[in-house]
């Protein structure tokens, strides 16, 4: 049987530079998004996300590169497609509906043909979004949460083939938020449409994503699965972007850093390289009975050492202690899922399991 070639990217994203007053605001991105997956563009504020977004829309034009839709060129070197002939939705943190307009007048608003055929795909989408029975309402009369599911079947309606998002749930009700982000992606995956979503909260990403670009100053600095991203970060930037980490010094010798927790592996790392070992704070484990004897853990949780109870607060589906080491005088900080609240002052050993620890040359 003849080999089928496979299907090109819904989206790709083929070494995009884009400048402004000379100065290089996105850095040789490129990504591919197939359809019905998700990526997040994720990172600080001023990291390129927006600017990404607005060049896959056609808003701003890239310096370098080329933008490509299921193997059609949308932008390069000699084309530049308008943003309307892209095939391209947009949803923004605004929601940006029209208060002149009625619910069923917005989510129409960009569609041509018979009215039957147009009245029918606004009914279709306000059934899919809960929304049925709201057409003749004014955009006022809904609450946030309504109004973005306006703002979502809007976007959809005309069937577009990408769509961008930009922090489109940070305005709503935390409350609110998990549930309509969850409905917003699986009609978004139930239409085969690729999703391009920018944010700056992990968690977010984390939850919504099927694949992450990690941006910093312009660049992606990582890609990959929530998952691997998280439990394989590329430095410690990126380690503490996703989590609260607890940072020791060290130096290698062997391929191998001594600390107050026993050696930890640091294969291809020049000898006398100075090191920092990045952990979380649910990667300590804290001994509650050996009290000082000097407790003999097992060999994956390293060797123990002492910490004093500096303080200890209760987050309400875990309890987060923090000690001071007698190695170093430094703090780590240690969660624990549970309420356990030891008072200032009591000495513990502490842990840590060395297959969640990160080892990272020094920079500077």
């Amino acid at each position: 049987m003849p080999v089928t070639a496979p299907a090109p990217p819904r989206l790709e994203l083929d070494h995009i530079s884009c400048r402004f007053d000379g100065r290089e605001v996105v850095r040789d991105v490129s990504l591919t998004v197939r359809a019905g997956e998700v990526l997040c563009l994720l990172g600080p504020s001023g990291c390129g996300k927006s600017t990404t977004l607005r060049v896959i829309a056609g808003i701003e034009r890239q310096s370098a590169g080329a933008i490509r839709a299921d193997g059609e060129v949308l932008s390069d070197a000699e084309t530049h497609m308008p943003p309307e002939a892209r095939g391209v939705g947009l949803i923004f943190q605004d929601f940006a509906l029209f208060p002149h307009l009625s619910v069923a007048q917005n989510v129409g608003f960009g569609l041509r043909g018979p009215r039957a055929e147009t009245r029918a795909r606004v009914d279709e989408l306000l059934t899919r979004v809960d929304l049925d029975g709201y057409g003749d309402k004014a955009p006022h009369m809904l609450s946030g949460g309504e109004q973005q599911r306006v703002a979502l079947a809007r976007a959809l309606a005309p069937r577009p083939r990408i769509m961008l998002m930009d922090e489109p749930f940070s305005g709503l009700d935390n409350r609110l938020r998990d549930g309509i982000r969850d409905e917003t992606l699986q009609l978004l995956k139930d239409e085969g449409t690729a999703v391009v979503l920018v944010t700056h909260e992990p968690e977010e990403a984390m939850r919504m994503a099927d694949q992450i670009a990690l941006m910093r100053d312009g660049e992606v600095v990582q890609k990959g699965a929530p998952y691997n991203i998280y439990h394989a970060p590329c430095d410690r930037d990126a380690a503490a972007f996703f989590s609260d980490i607890n940072v020791i010094p060290g130096k290698v010798h062997g391929a191998l850093t001594d600390t107050a927790f026993g050696q930890f592996l640091a294969p291809g790392v020049p000898d006398g390289t100075s090191v920092e070992i990045a952990f979380r704070p649910q990667h300590v484990k804290i001994d509650f009975d050996r009290g000082g004897r000097g407790p003999n853990p097992t060999p994956s949780d390293g060797v123990p050492a002492r910490g004093v109870v500096k303080r200890a607060r209760f987050m309400g589906h875990e309890s987060l202690v923090e000690f001071v080491m007698d190695f170093d005088g430094g703090v780590v900080k240690a969660t624990v899922p549970a309420v356990f609240l030891p008072k200032p002052g009591t000495p513990l050993w502490l842990t840590i399991r060395r297959d969640r620890c990160f080892v990272f040359a020094k920079r500077g």
